[in-house]
């Protein structure tokens, strides 16, 4: 018999190796038992001999797909010791895993104060589907100015919502100050921390009592397979679960969640490429005169680079780091960006951050968020880089070819 490690033990064991063995089920039954937890392509379970008195939307039992599922439980164990959580919810996708949360625990006439630099869908949310369709306030404040995210706090805010490192700008804001103005307020602080998952940063130790991943990025990390998940405390996680899950429907497939399980596993080995490639690259990047701007917490020049030093760890620790994410434009308009990205032979143009592959995006000066962005960003747009895990002296040489082919 063969015995797994499981939650209780996620303390004891190294972070590699609950990567591996965490959340897994399955070899405990002796010989000819599967390894890993195996797909369990099943919308129904085999009910008690006595199901009149059941709950029938309760997720703790092993019913109905929609409500949970052998692949979906497994994958909620592991991540949530991997973000030291007490629950953790797994959904169809991040989007679905933010609307979850904003659907939970905000209603009609409530306030929620939001960083003006996020993701698209979470400034759609907040400007236009909650306000509209629920009578919810939104203020959206520069996150790294705590004295006017002090201010927009009212007796009616319930959910200060941020990301570690902004989505495209990179700013980085200070969770554990964020953390103390919202419990402060008797509101709840909500990070998405897509961009520095596990073991770079986990926001519940800083304060935070929401975590949400799109799971789609660096947990699975093939880009092969969407999920959303959100992680906390137990009493936060829990409207999460019977409202927004069962009741809402946003759940994971078991495919999906299975192709998440096996993606988790190399996290710690990939992040630790992503980022030492990514500072490799922006230092790179930054030294030519060809280049305007380049926004990586890890550069020195970064405005919150201090804070980045402070909550990642620097370079001194081994799973430390900067993410795998940075923002730059070359000295030109649209053109000049397009014919860039066009003339990249090994990094590829998609979205989608967290990938095995580089990706590189080109977004304009255009659009409602813009207004937020610095200046380098306002001028000439940016180009949105998530680097890979190819060798870094091919994407060194794949980004200063491009340069020289739309150089005059």
């Amino acid at each position: 018999m063969t015995t797994r490690p499981d939650k209780r033990d996620a303390a004891s064991v190294g972070e590699q190796t609950w990567s591996v063995h965490g959340g897994n089920h399955a070899g405990s039954a002796g010989e000819g038992a599967a390894v890993r937890e195996p797909i369990t392509m099943a919308n129904s379970y085999h009910l008690p001999a006595d199901p009149s008195t059941m709950d029938w939307s309760n997720p703790e039992h092993l019913t109905y797909t929609r409500n949970t599922g052998v692949n979906q439980i497994a994958l909620q164990d592991k991540l949530t010791a991997l973000e030291h959580g007490e629950d953790c919810v797994v959904l169809a996708t991040g989007v679905a895993a933010l609307h979850a949360v904003f659907f939970s625990h905000v209603g009609v006439g409530d306030h929620v104060v939001v960083a003006d630099a996020t993701y698209e869908a979470t400034y759609k949310l907040w400007t236009s589907l909650l306000p509209r369709k629920y009578g919810i306030e939104a203020t959206f404040v520069d996150i790294t100015d705590l004295d006017a995210v002090r201010a927009a706090v009212r007796p009616t805010t319930k959910l200060i919502v941020t990301e570690v490192i902004a989505n495209p700008t990179t700013k980085v804001a200070d969770i554990a100050a964020l953390a103390d103005i919202a419990h402060a307020g008797g509101a709840l602080l909500m990070v998405d921390s897509t961009f520095t998952p596990p073991p770079l940063f986990r926001p519940l130790d800083h304060g935070a009592d929401l975590v949400v991943h799109s799971l789609t990025k660096y947990i699975n990390g093939h880009g092969d397979a969407m999920g959303g998940a959100v992680i906390g405390t137990a009493s936060a996680v829990e409207p999460v679960r019977s409202e927004a899950m069962v009741d809402v429907g946003g759940v994971i497939s078991p495919f999906n969640a299975w192709l998440i399980m096996r993606g988790s596993v190399t996290l710690p080995l990939r992040l630790r490429q992503h980022q030492a490639s990514a500072l490799e690259l922006a230092r790179f990047l930054e030294a030519d005169e060809r280049i305007a701007y380049v926004a990586y917490p890890g550069l020195e020049s970064h405005p919150q680079h201090d804070a980045a030093v402070r909550q990642f760890g620097g370079t001194g620790a081994v799973d430390a780091g900067f993410g795998g994410i940075m923002s730059f434009a070359l000295r030109g308009g649209p053109d000049l960006q397009n014919r860039f990205v066009a003339a990249l032979r090994v990094i590829t143009s998609a979205v989608s951050v967290g990938h095995d592959e580089s990706l590189i995006v080109h977004v304009g000066t255009t659009g409602p968020r813009v207004a937020a962005y610095p200046d380098g960003f306002r001028e000439y747009g940016h180009l949105r880089f998530s680097v890979g895990l190819e060798d870094v002296a091919d994407l060194r040489a794949d980004l200063a070819a491009a340069l020289d082919a739309v150089s005059d």
